[in-house]
């Protein structure tokens, strides 16, 4: 797959070509295809970690990735205002944030 522009490998495939390759060969290839979760349910769960973990760098690929998947707009939302509550006010608050560049990005 070296050929191929990824994600990945556009962001970090220069410096850390390793990396790209087990980003999209075990990451997305792998787990994310594994049969116990839908890829729906991944998105939702993986959203919700970055979100609670304030892992900022990652959050607006995968609000995108989440609506590929069929996840809506409100969904996402209501997740962060969910978190507000467990995760804390201003990780919700920057998520809110992000989410709307996101969304803007992706059309939504």
């Amino acid at each position: 797959m070296p050929d191929q522009r990824t994600p990945a490998r556009q962001s970090f495939g220069d410096i850390a070509p390793a990396l790209a390759g087990y980003t999209d060969e075990v990451l997305f290839g792998d787990l994310w295809k594994r049969p116990g979760l839908s890829p729906r349910d991944r998105s939702l769960i993986t959203v919700a970690t970055l979100v609670a973990l304030y892992r900022t760098n990652e959050l607006p690929f995968h609000l995108k990735y989440a609506l590929g998947n069929g996840v809506t707009k409100d969904e996402l939302v209501e997740l962060i205002t969910h978190l507000a509550f467990y995760a804390g006010w201003p990780t919700a608050a920057t998520a809110v944030g992000i989410a709307r560049r996101a969304f803007e990005e992706a059309g939504a």
